[in-house]
């Protein structure tokens, strides 16, 4: 695990709130000069901590408005059946998260749908087509208390 100064953690938070901040924003912000603080940014992007910058969507806006965790138990845990599981679900466009758990499920996948009606068409037309699957438990989202992409750098030590 890499270790970060406050400087790097002052800069990945004003980047994770708004992406779209100019390195001469970010350098005044965090108090340094453009040229070390587009290095530092560079340095992150290189590491692979800053993974990539995007626009956050809302959802609701653009009619995705079911938003359903899906519970997937697998019939066996072969050396073939989770990775193959996994490539295929990822690739629909209504998965937005999939993970691998441990525990009584195997797979939890956030799935966002215009309506119930396309939700109850992806689970019978496509992911209960996937081979393998055993059983699919859903959980449809009443209220989003809360939802964000932002890491919480306030419980990371900052390097002295």
């Amino acid at each position: 695990m890499q270790t970060f100064d406050r400087t790097d953690l002052k800069i990945l938070d004003a980047l994770q709130k708004d992406g779209t901040r100019s390195t001469a924003d970010i350098a005044q912000a965090v108090g340094l000069s453009q040229s070390p603080c587009w290095r530092r940014i560079s340095l992150l992007e290189e590491s692979g901590v800053i993974r990539r910058r995007v626009a956050l969507l809302d959802r609701h806006q653009l009619g995705l408005s079911v938003l359903v965790f899906a519970t997937v138990k697998l019939a066996s845990h072969g050396w073939e059946s989770l990775p193959k599981f996994k490539e295929q679900v990822v690739s629909f466009p209504e998965v937005l998260q999939c993970y691998l758990v441990m525990g009584d499920t195997d797979f939890v996948l956030l799935v966002a749908t215009p309506t119930i009606e396309d939700y109850n068409t992806f689970i019978q037309k496509r992911l209960s087509q996937v081979p393998g699957v055993q059983s699919i438990e859903s959980r449809i989202v009443m209220e989003e208390a809360k939802n964000t992409t932002e890491v919480p750098l306030e419980l990371l030590r900052a390097a002295r």
